[in-house]
Order: C-alpha cells, then sequence, then structure tokens
C-alpha cells in the first residue's frame, strides 16, 4: 500500500500578483507539512503535462484556447477580476491537470493506493467555459472524466469540502449521472451558487457563517453518507480546500484539522468497500499558512489510513 504525492516545481512558480491569498507560498506549506512522518510508505513524482485531450473532455475548445492565447511572456494577465496568470501560470496549470491524470492512473493500475495533488491553481471555480476564482483548469473534473472516460469505470463521487461552493465542477458535471457531487460550503460566500441545485446525483450542504466541526459533521453526515454508500463509487475523488479552518482570513467557517481527519476516514468507510481504497486527491483553497499546511497533512495522513469500521 503506497501513498503517492504529486507535485511539480512550476506549481510554486505560477504567480497571481502582490496581496494575491493564492500566493506561491502555499505550495511550499504544504509540501513542508507533507515532509513528516505519514504513517505509511509515500512515493513522490513529478507531474507531467496534460494531454490537451484530457482537458477537452471537461472544458470547452474555447475556454482552453482562452487560457493558452492568455498566456503572458513576462508580467501578469488578468483573466477574471480575481484570476491572473504569470510566465509560469500556463506550465503550472499543465502541470497541475496532469498530476490528476497521472495520479488517476497510478490508483487504477493499483501501482499508488491512494493519491494526494499538491499543485496549483487550484480547478474547482473553473466551469465548462469560464475561468474563474483563482482557477483555470478544473483538475478534479479532469481527473474525474479521466478515470470515466479513458479507464471505462461506471460511476465516481467527489467530495468538496472547501469553504467555497464548487461551482465549476458542477457546471461540468450537472448533467453526467454517473458522477455523484457532493459540496459543502458557506453561504452566501463566493460563488454565491449552489444553494438551490436540485438534483439526485448532487449534494449540496450550504452552510452559515460560524458553523464548526459539531454543527458541520452531521450535517454533511445526513446530506452525504447514505446517497455515497448506496451509489457504490468505483472510485473516489476529494476537492480538499482547507479555507473552511477557523484561522483562514476568507471565510467565516470554524473547522480544525481533527475535522479534516474525520471527513476523509469517514467518507472512505462509507465508500471503501466500492472503491477498492483508491481515492484520488486534489488541493483547493487554504489562504491561512500554517492552518492550511496542518490541515493537509491531517487530510493526507487519513488517506492513507484503512478506514474505521
Amino acid at each position: 500500500m503506497t501513498l503517492l504525492l504529486v507535485s511539480h516545481p512550476s506549481c510554486a512558480l505560477h504567480e497571481t500578483g502582490p496581496g494575491h491569498p493564492e500566493r506561491r507560498r502555499r505550495h511550499k506549506a504544504v509540501a513542508r507539512a507533507l515532509e513528516a512522518d505519514l504513517g505509511v510508505p509515500v512515493e513522490r513524482v513529478e507531474a507531467p503535462a496534460v494531454d490537451r485531450e484530457a482537458i477537452l473532455r471537461v472544458h470547452a475548445k474555447e475556454h482552453v484556447a482562452q487560457v493558452y492565447s492568455a498566456a503572458p511572456e513576462r508580467g501578469l494577465a488578468r483573466l477574471d477580476p480575481d484570476t491572473f496568470m504569470g510566465p509560469h501560470s500556463l506550465e503550472a496549470a499543465e502541470h497541475a491537470a496532469g498530476g490528476a491524470v497521472h495520479a488517476v492512473d497510478r490508483v487504477v493500475d493499483g501501482s499508488a493506493s491512494q493519491a494526494f495533488c499538491n499543485v496549483r491553481p487550484p480547478g474547482h471555480h473553473a466551469e465548462r467555459n469560464r475561468v474563474m476564482g483563482f482557477c483555470l483548469f478544473n483538475n478534479v473534473a479532469v481527473a474525474a472524466a479521466h478515470a470515466l472516460d479513458h479507464h471505462g469505470l461506471s460511476r465516481v463521487a467527489i467530495v468538496d469540502f472547501d469553504v467555497h461552493h464548487g461551482n465549476g465542477t458542477e457546471d461540468i458535471f450537472r448533467d453526467d449521472d454517473r458522477v455523484l457531487f457532493c459540496s459543502s460550503f458557506q453561504h452566501p460566500l463566493y460563488p454565491n451558487s449552489g444553494a438551490d441545485t436540485k438534483s439526485f446525483h448532487i449534494k449540496n450542504v450550504p452552510l452559515p457563517a460560524g458553523t464548526d466541526g459539531a454543527a458541520w459533521r452531521p450535517a454533511v453526515a445526513e446530506a452525504w453518507f447514505d446517497t455515497l454508500a448506496e451509489w457504490r463509487p468505483e472510485m473516489l475523488f476529494f476537492s480538499a480546500g482547507f479555507d473552511a479552518h477557523l484561522e483562514d482570513p476568507l471565510a467565516n467557517l470554524a473547522l480544525v484539522e481533527d475535522d479534516y481527519t474525520w471527513i476523509t476516514s469517514e467518507v472512505r468507510r462509507v465508500t471503501d468497500a466500492h472503491t477498492g481504497g483508491r481515492v484520488v486527491s486534489m488541493l483547493e483553497g487554504g489562504y491561512n499558512l500554517d492552518a492550511l499546511g496542518r490541515s493537509a497533512y491531517a487530510h493526507v495522513r487519513a488517506l492513507g489510513e484503512p478506514p474505521s469500521a
């Protein structure tokens, strides 16, 4: 049983401008935290660049063309009010999505049991035809679509516990009933979506500001766990954003590291019989560097542990 850690040096070079919360130091904070003992054998690999075909499974040609044409040779290009590209950003985005694909390949072929991708730019706000919210390509969507369309899986589940609604992932898979999408998020809060979604395969949990783990745990358990078990997913994906943490500056939920351990272990507990333990997790948000590192460690350590009975 090997836990795969996927990253690439370009992810630390993606620039977003002075004062931007999605800054380069996030990558280093997570990498440093994951240098500690994770309790299981670990393999660290550099993410390959993505094949354009894998991106086009989830993004329109126009979207991909926009990202590639916007990449600057110097300085910063602004693609939306919050989303920027620097000279290394396209390379980082290619390796972030490529890392997602590589992680799926390794977990499906059995050479790794679970995988975590410490990559940036993040992805879950990128819609089929829209750059948004720090995100260029939707990495977790690329991973899930690769599992379905390249490896021939029939059903997958994506669990997104970032403090912001995974609007891009919902947009991409809204009409794809092979994908169960579960998202918890503060509401109202950017991007101000998801609270009214009605779908048998999209399970959103909007939460008021101030929600802590004692309230969050039963809310997501009630909304997700029976459906996850009934879905019988053949592979599990996490959109692992840690900005719902009590110390995070961008929102007002109050989760702590133990909550990330709990959700990782509990979702695995209700899905492992069907997934065979196959899990790929993609880094999303988290903007207090200390809390980000501690939370990522808690989540990744729980990824590699056998789930509780």
